[in-house]
């Protein structure tokens, strides 16, 4: 992407703008790719294969290529949609395009997730971020770094020990509420396979259903974290736009 190329969004991205005349613009120089390719494979909790591909047609054989994909909505880099949790939430196609282009927050936990794979993003975690970079920006989405998009391919990703049970790192319930109910956060990211920690994902959920439920959106299985800073960014979603999905595979792209 070209050197200072400004973008132009609509004021509903930004909460903090207050004139609807008054568009806001950011120049961005690069673009990083923060999804993960999709395969047949491709790691889940629970051990299924949620993706699978059928070659219908070959150039060699028909002279077009042609493929038919068999897919769990959650397979992949993949966004939830707010109906994901709750009963009467925004589908995926119902998410304003204008929440898809938000300032990115990275927020850096490797070092203790390395040592304890349950760890969680906690307030404390947030606050600071705070004192470093000053208060989170309106309308952005917080992602969590805890380096796991490193380890897609090693049994580590999905954390399974001898019980089934899932040590992965994942947002705290407490920092859920404390966003919604003391930040302007449109969205929460992680590089793992869920939102909440893998041990709540066998079966409580409270990240999933305290954040979704709130009418928000979440984003998992980000990649290439450690490739943008922890401040400055923006974020760009490209979500599927199919009638009544509770999320979708998705293209994030960071704009540097």
């Amino acid at each position: 992407m070209r050197s200072g190329f400004a973008l132009g969004i609509g004021a509903a991205a930004f909460p903090s703008v207050t004139s609807a005349q008054t568009t806001p613009r950011f120049a961005f120089s690069d673009t990083i790719d923060l999804s993960h390719v999709l395969y047949e494979g491709f790691p889940t909790f629970s051990g299924d294969k949620w993706f699978t591909v059928e070659h219908l047609a070959t150039f060699e054989k028909d002279k077009v290529n042609l493929h038919r994909w068999t897919i769990v909505e959650h397979s992949g880099t993949h966004i939830d949609a707010p109906i994901h949790f709750s009963a009467d939430g925004m589908t995926a196609d119902m998410i304003p395009i204008s929440d898809m282009i938000v300032p990115l927050v990275v927020i850096d936990i490797r070092a203790r997730a390395a040592a304890d794979p349950d760890t969680s993003l906690t307030p404390d975690d947030i606050k600071k971020w705070e004192a470093k970079n000053g208060r989170l920006p309106s309308g952005c989405c917080v992602a969590m770094n805890s380096g796991w998009h490193k380890l897609v391919g090693d049994k580590k990703f999905t954390g399974n020990d001898e019980q089934k049970r899932n040590h992965t790192p994942g947002f705290h319930a407490e920092t859920a509420h404390f966003l919604i109910s003391e930040r302007e956060v449109k969205g929460i990211g992680v590089d793992t396979l869920s939102l909440d920690t893998g041990l709540n994902s066998g079966g409580t959920f409270p990240v999933h259903y305290e954040w979704l439920g709130s009418g928000r959106w979440g984003v998992e299985c980000l990649a290439n974290l450690d490739a943008i800073p922890e401040k400055g960014t923006h974020l760009l979603l490209g979500t599927p736009k199919v009638k009544g999905a509770t999320g979708g595979p998705t293209r994030a792209i960071a704009l540097v």
